[in-house]
């Protein structure tokens, strides 16, 4: 683990009209490793700061820095690369392709940054066997349960091994079972050394799975803490709030 932080906020503000700001002078740093949850109700600024870090988004002021590169700076073209190999994005949705089969929906990512059909198809192959759901590889996304969907996007977020996993809701759309199953699943990759930003609603999800959580109200953190029972990496000083 290095000592600069996977994420870093610095005074980070967005605004999008007249109104109060979506996020506000917010400051934060996640170190490599850490499993951290952005907990918060509708309207708290949690979409804004995952829009933030994945590049989807500019900040009005402050900085965004992911792994070394400075987001905030990034023109189009160079966040859309920056996305395809830095980061894995898992949604409540699956946002699978019901018209692919599950292993060509793993394989789309790598297929975007150029990786060659026979060595994508086999790290496709080899992550759908890591994730216990090789034996759909030829299935078509609808008739999988919930929890076998979502297991098939993490698959495709890991596809182009990201250094930092987003995962918006990512047991918002599912049952109680298939939520558990994500839950441990985001456990595993967590204990790997896989760096996760868990955005939920969710207060015991949160503490049950990530090893910090950050609470943000009206844009701002009001709450920055460490959960002794949670995620597989707990690291109260590397990612602290200053």
């Amino acid at each position: 683990m290095t000592n600069a932080p996977m994420i870093e906020l610095r005074d980070t503000t967005k605004k999008y009209d007249d109104g109060p700001p979506a996020l506000a002078g917010v400051t934060l740093s996640v170190a490599a490793g850490e499993c951290v949850a952005i907990l918060g109700h509708s309207g708290s600024g949690k979409s804004t700061l995952l829009n933030l870090i994945a590049g989807l988004d500019k900040p009005s002021s402050g900085t965004v820095t992911v792994d070394g590169t400075r987001v905030d700076q990034l023109g189009e073209a160079d966040s859309a690369r920056y996305r395809r190999a830095s980061i894995g994005m898992v949604f409540q949705f699956f946002n699978l392709l019901d018209d692919l089969t599950v292993l060509d929906n793993v394989m789309v990512p790598a297929q975007l940054a150029g990786m060659g059909k026979r060595e994508a198809q086999r790290r496709a192959v080899d992550l759908l066997g890591s994730l216990d759901i090789d034996r759909h590889a030829k299935t078509y996304p609808q008739r999988l349960s919930g929890g076998q969907r979502q297991r098939v996007a993490v698959a495709r977020a890991l596809m182009n091994d990201p250094a930092l996993l987003l995962a918006d809701e990512p047991t918002g759309a599912l049952d109680s079972s298939s939520a558990e199953d994500v839950r441990e699943l985001l456990l595993e990759l967590n204990s790997d050394g896989q760096t996760i930003l868990l955005v939920t609603h969710d207060v015991q999800l949160a503490a049950s799975t990530a090893g910090r959580t950050i609470e943000l109200v009206d844009g701002s953190v009001a709450r920055d803490v460490v959960n002794p029972a949670g995620g597989a990496t707990v690291n109260s000083s590397a990612g602290a709030v200053r």
